[in-house]
């Protein structure tokens, strides 16, 4: 149980790779923060913790809203005393011509994935500081790293995110906190079972993606006894983004 007693806000925590996140964090005996804009996904998987008999909050949030994200953690801090690790995981996409996306699409990518994320690192840090220390993880994607067709925005967010990952890692080292990126691969989070063996066979590993994979990841990082990892991009995608594909 190395996260015993830890304080862990996951943002985008009602579903996908965001619950795995949040309930590997619980198996390990952390209190968990489940931060979701969708008040039923945050009640569901409130619920399957509070059924194990884990500690955690539930906490309505649209980390578009700078507010929000001061009350989500005023609320964590009033709960459960401080903060110790802070997972970004809340993010959005759609895939929309460069000709025809909107100024107002575009923003809302970029303010919920990449300000959104800012946000919450700052305002958690404060927390951390003021208890000697943290970590934070920014969940990326290999998108920021690749793209297919019509996915300027999120492209864009995410290829920003570690930018901050590393930025954030000098300016918040003197503070003794951490800060890394994750940047997951094809992860399902739908029917793993109707996945074809081509879908399997484009990764090296053999394998598409689980959450728990990326759930692992997090685990890793923010283990206080790697404390020496920080401004890393960790790509988690089964050697995908490293296999060259030609079509026959």
């Amino acid at each position: 149980m190395l996260f015993q007693g830890k304080v862990v806000i996951v943002t985008g925590a009602g579903k996908g790779i965001g619950k795995a996140i949040a309930m590997s964090y619980a198996e390990q005996g952390a209190k968990v923060v489940i931060a979701d804009k969708m008040e039923h996904d945050v009640e569901e998987t409130v619920q399957l913790l509070l059924q194990s008999d884990r500690e955690c909050l539930g906490v309505t949030v649209d980390i578009r809203d700078p507010e929000a994200i001061k009350s989500l953690v005023k609320e964590t801090v009033q709960k459960f005393g401080t903060i110790d690790i802070l997972i970004n995981n809340a993010g959005i996409s759609f895939w929309k011509s460069p000709y025809d996306i909107t100024l107002e699409e575009w923003d809302d990518v970029i303010h919920t994935n990449l300000r959104g994320s800012f946000l919450c690192s700052r305002e958690a840090a404060k927390v951390m500081r003021q208890r000697g220390g943290g970590s934070i993880i920014h969940i990326s994607s290999t998108r920021a790293l690749m793209s297919e067709p019509h996915s300027e925005a999120y492209a864009a967010s995410k290829g920003g995110i570690l930018s901050l990952t590393h930025a954030l890692a000098v300016s918040l080292g003197p503070d003794r906190i951490t800060v890394n990126a994750i940047s997951p691969g094809w992860i399902e989070t739908g029917e793993y079972e109707r996945l074809r063996e081509l879908d399997h066979a484009q990764h090296p590993a053999g394998r598409v993606g689980h959450p728990e994979d990326i759930a692992r990841a997090c685990l890793y990082l923010t283990n206080p006894e790697n404390d020496f990892i920080t401004g890393v991009n960790l790509v988690v995608d089964g050697g995908m983004t490293r296999k060259m594909i030609y079509e026959e």
